[in-house]
């Protein structure tokens, strides 16, 4: 990791704080960058500074990228950004007042909509300047891997056949790509009284929806009432059993990849106090035992047209 500018020397290069009353406190909750609240004569906000060594380990899209698609979200569910420090790179943004949801609550059925909106407000505002598959990300973090040795988790390329079964069945009918946040996490919605908001935008880039919805269901470990309960939120008249069979698809993909971006984070960053192997673990178990289940075979006949019932649980 590199040096962070001392945060007095970050204070001072953002005009409208010069001359007021600050306070800061570092925030809790982010796993590569360094998060804090500001308080400017008590109003408050959040100074995010940007790890180029995220990026550069394939963690994240470049600092620049990610800026570029903080400021575009912003105009319809991310925070609004007060200011930009291009050199370091730092953000500073509106400190939304809300609650930060946690996984149990982003389990609750009656909180599903509510994400399933946030979702569809970020899709249809403008593009991103940038692209994100999971597949290419998991082929990207896997080169990170042998290049620096690292160990990947216990039977890991022993899937890769199905992995490419995976992918090729998602490659049939995609949907058209949209700007999508790609790592919704339960910590990166903020519930306000104007609805649920989206933070943090370290691999966002246009996708295909459905990514969206499955990346939730993987961070939260949905079961397939809940994911079904999504994209009907989703979707609504429109889900069809090709659309659900393809979100519970890119839920698998997303556990098969993350667990590669833990296992490289623990490698090369290892950042604070978190266990980045633990959770490459817990990852890895879940998409181990979802593409080793009998009823895979259904949900890949069902995305490509080869089953049109629905697929079972």
């Amino acid at each position: 990791m590199t040096a962070v500018p001392s945060i007095g020397d970050l204070l001072e290069r953002v005009p409208s704080w010069v001359g007021r009353a600050v306070e800061w406190r570092r925030l809790d909750g982010g796993l590569s960058h360094h998060i804090f609240r500001v308080e400017a004569d008590g109003q408050p906000y959040v100074l995010r500074v940007l790890e180029p060594a995220v990026s550069a380990a394939g963690l994240g899209i470049p600092p620049e990228q990610e800026i570029a698609n903080t400021l575009l979200a912003a105009g319809s569910v991310g925070a609004r950004v007060y200011a930009v420090l291009e050199d370091v790179p730092a953000l500073v943004l509106e400190f939304l007042p809300g609650r930060t949801l946690s996984a149990a609550e982003v389990r609750r059925p009656e909180v599903v909509p509510a994400l399933a909106e946030a979702c569809r407000r970020l899709h249809a505002g403008p593009a991103f300047g940038n692209t994100f598959d999971i597949f290419a990300k998991r082929a990207e973090l896997l080169d990170v891997c042998a290049r620096h040795d690292l160990p990947l988790p216990d039977g890991y390329l022993d899937r890769s056949s199905t992995v490419d079964e995976l992918r090729a069945a998602l490659s049939v009918a995609p949907l058209p790509a949209v700007p999508c946040h790609n790592d919704l996490l339960a910590e990166n919605f903020i519930a306000t009284s104007d609805g649920v908001r989206i933070i943090d935008y370290q691999l966002s880039g246009n996708n295909d929806p459905a990514f969206e919805l499955g990346d939730i269901a993987a961070e939260a470990d949905y079961d397939p009432d809940l994911v079904e309960r999504l994209a009907d939120a989703y979707f609504g008249a429109d889900r069809t059993p090709a659309l659900l069979a393809r979100v519970r698809l890119f839920q698998i993909a997303s556990n098969v990849t993350w667990a590669l971006w833990f296992t490289v984070h623990h490698g090369l960053l290892r950042a604070g106090d978190f266990d980045y192997q633990a959770e490459a673990a817990d990852k890895w178990g879940q998409a181990r035992r979802a593409l080793d289940d009998p009823g895979l075979g259904d949900l890949l006949d069902t995305v490509t047209g080869r089953k049109t019932t629905t697929p079972k649980h």
